[in-house]
């Protein structure tokens, strides 16, 4: 269980990450120096390489309850980390697997 933590909110979630992500991860050691630094940022609402709309939308979701997403820059590629509505699931992902 990771805890976000947003200005005054924290959000209780569960991470995950797809095989192609863990595949990733295991083959090679800068890819997995990425995706923790990707989850650093996300775990304190930097989204990261997020368009500007979409950045407004994690805003607006943490006082609606939608859903949280922010996009990394890799060097295996775009990854995704998702947030469900109901803040159980967070999801690490590639943009490819989307």
């Amino acid at each position: 269980m990771f805890t976000i933590t947003l200005e005054d909110r924290k959000i209780q979630t569960n991470m995950y990450q797809t095989r192609g992500v863990a595949v990733a991860i295991e083959e090679c050691i800068v890819f997995a120096g990425e995706i923790m630094s990707a989850m650093q940022k996300y775990l304190k609402g930097d989204w990261g390489d997020t368009c500007s709309e979409d950045c407004q939308a994690n805003t607006d979701a943490l006082e609606s309850g939608a859903r949280l997403f922010a996009v990394y820059k890799t060097s295996k590629g775009k990854v995704y980390i998702i947030t469900e509505v109901d803040r159980t699931i967070t999801t690490i992902l590639f943009a490819s697997e989307y």
